[in-house]
């Protein structure tokens, strides 16, 4: 990705930890819900804009990007956060409200396969993984592995992750019975880390050493795989608004806080990609 900054994302990189409150001092709030992959960088944002503007109150809540689209359809937050774009239905919904969303690409992400550090797996296939989650391959032995049952763990069908993996990675398909299910990255990631024969897949954000991120059809996700799209469970963050935010405004310092360096930082520091780097 070769996005470059603006000139209006140079005004904005100077300008957007300056909020101005009302001449009376009350307090603006701004409602932010969705992604739990997005959660950690949205949680750092709204940390730091705070700190530096103590009349701006923001509320994060990290219930999946399904929730983040009805939420902003239905009027219940001003920012929707998701690791996915909004469906067709979503939008046609929002316009039948009156909504009109806004997409601001904030990061880039890839989709990892987390096996725990002790398996001695370490490249798996589309192919393959499509085939444990249908619950086609069931033991770890037919992938080189040990004499150990696979435990497959996926994301709820509400999560954006569970989206993209379900299009890239399952081509549409059901998973299979036994497929176990999480409501958030950690908890996928507490799963892997105490479970031996468990899989399962998470933001690149949640890949640490406690798990192990294995090669995808060869390609190993990193933030330059990740960034060009050469790893094949890539994909965009975003944070949708209804309409194009105002200058000055809360959802407008929010959203547009991934174009400053501090903004950047945070989102290298939660292990994703910031798209003004590519």
């Amino acid at each position: 990705m070769n996005l470059k900054l603006t000139a209006a994302g140079v005004l904005l990189i100077s300008t957007v930890l300056t909020f101005a409150v009302a001449a009376n001092d009350s307090v603006k709030e701004l409602t932010v819900e969705g992604s739990t992959t997005v959660g950690p960088i949205a949680d750092a944002f709204a940390e730091t804009l705070m700190r530096k503007n103590p009349g701006l109150q923001i509320s994060v809540k990290k219930t999946g990007s399904g929730d983040g689209a009805a939420a902003l359809i239905d009027g219940r937050c001003d920012v929707a956060t998701m690791s996915r774009f909004m469906k067709p239905e979503e939008f046609k919904k929002a316009v039948d409200k009156g909504i009109y969303p806004v997409a601001n690409t904030i990061a880039m992400d890839g989709v990892c396969i987390i096996l725990h550090p002790s398996n001695p797996v370490k490249a798996l296939t589309l192919e393959q993984i499509k085939g444990i989650y249908e619950g086609k391959i069931t033991n770890w032995n037919e992938l080189g592995g040990a004499d150990t049952p696979i435990v497959a763990i996926s994301r709820d069908t509400s999560s954006g992750t569970y989206e993209v993996f379900h299009e890239k990675a399952m081509h549409k398909q059901d998973m299979g019975s036994k497929v176990e299910y999480v409501n958030s990255n950690p908890q996928a990631h507490a799963r892997v880390k105490t479970t031996p024969g468990a899989i399962a897949y998470v933001g690149l954000g949640f890949v640490d050493n406690d798990v192990k991120a294995v090669t995808v059809n060869g390609i190993a996700p990193t933030r330059d795989t990740i960034a060009t799209g050469e790893y094949p469970i890539s994909r965009a963050l975003y944070m949708f608004t209804n309409g194009e935010t105002k200058p000055g405004t809360p959802a407008h310092i929010f959203v547009k806080f991934y174009l400053s360096e501090a903004g950047q930082e945070i989102i290298e520091a939660k292990g994703f990609v910031p798209v003004t780097k590519y």
